[in-house]
């Protein structure tokens, strides 16, 4: 493996940089965000990372202290990555990033890749209270932990159990939520969000 290059400069920045300042890192953690992931998966949500590239990455971050590698139990057998609270520590820092870079989406470009979950992080932020979420959206659904303090912050696909809230909406008004440019009570009472469910977070949003 490698040396980690630095910048050797003494300051906090740049020292943050000189773990997650690399092509495709920070990106790799949005995914792991999710839970445990195997290789394969990770690659196919990464849509123009060499296999090179992500095994390098993946290196990195287990020698940083941001991922482990592990055989999940038999039958599956197959190995996963996973944050660890390190790397968990992370989330904010993406949220951040993704607040400041919202002005910079604009329309959607014919080469951009999308996939339902990568507005999981987004949404996230836009929900008050604890519970479990589930987010349909036309390309596809997924799940958010609201108030999570450990754990996955988000899921793929529907919610593992019964959510505390269902929201269906479409990927216009998500972004605008996730931006800050739309609150999510006044797109629900502007009826661009159907909210079912029976937690506190579906009866806050209704009655917003």
């Amino acid at each position: 493996m490698s040396p980690r290059r630095s910048y050797d400069q003494y300051c906090s920045a740049a020292r943050a940089l000189d773990v997650v300042g690399d092509r495709w890192t920070l990106l790799i953690v949005r995914e792991l965000l999710s839970g445990p992931r195997r290789y394969t998966d990770l690659h196919a949500d990464l849509p123009g990372v060499s296999t090179d590239v992500l095994a390098s990455r993946l290196k990195d971050m287990e020698r940083d202290g941001l991922a482990t590698r592990r055989r999940l139990p038999p039958p599956g057998a197959a190995f996963v990555y996973e944050l660890t609270p390190r790397g968990r520590e992370l989330l904010p820092v993406l949220q951040a990033l993704g607040t400041w870079g919202g002005p910079e989406l604009g329309a959607r470009r014919p080469t951009d890749a999308v996939r339902a979950h990568w507005f999981a992080l987004p949404l996230l932020r836009a929900l008050e209270g604890e519970g479990l979420v589930e987010v349909r959206l036309e390309e596809g659904d997924f799940h958010v932990y609201a108030g999570a303090q450990d754990g996955p912050a988000y899921g793929e696909g529907p919610a593992p159990r019964e959510p505390d809230a269902r929201l269906v909406l479409d990927s216009e008004v998500c972004g605008a939520v996730g931006r800050g440019e739309l609150s999510l009570a006044d797109a629900v009472r502007d009826g661009r969000v159907e909210v079912t469910g029976e937690g506190t977070i579906a009866k806050v949003l209704r009655e917003a």
